[in-house]
C-alpha cells in the first residue's frame, strides 16, 4: 500500500485520485479510500514505533537480515507492551 509517491509502480496499491475531468470519485472508489487510508495509517503507525528501536533506526547491514531485526523489535515491542 503506498500514497502517490509511487505513481507507476505496478506493486503497489494505491487511492484512487478525483478524475482530472472534474467529475467525483465513484462510491466503491470513495469507499476503497477510506480503507486504504485507515490500513495505510495503521502500517505508518507501526513503522513509526519501530523506529524508536535505535538498532532499527540506524540499521545500516545486509537487507536480507531486515526481516529478522524486524521480526524481533516487534517481539521485543510486544513484551514492553505487556509489562
Amino acid at each position: 500500500m503506498a500514497d502517490g509517491g509511487y505513481q507507476g509502480n505496478a506493486d503497489v496499491i494505491m487511492p484512487h485520485h478525483k478524475p482530472h475531468d472534474g467529475n467525483v470519485p465513484t462510491d466503491w472508489q470513495e469507499d476503497l479510500n477510506t480503507q486504504h487510508r485507515k490500513v495505510h495509517a495503521h502500517v505508518e503507525h507501526c513503522l513509526a514505533r519501530m523506529k524508536n528501536w535505535k538498532i532499527l533506526r540506524d540499521y545500516r547491514r545486509a537487507a536480507r537480515t531486515l526481516h529478522d531485526i524486524a521480526l524481533g523489535i516487534a517481539n521485543l515491542h510486544n513484551l514492553a507492551l505487556a509489562g
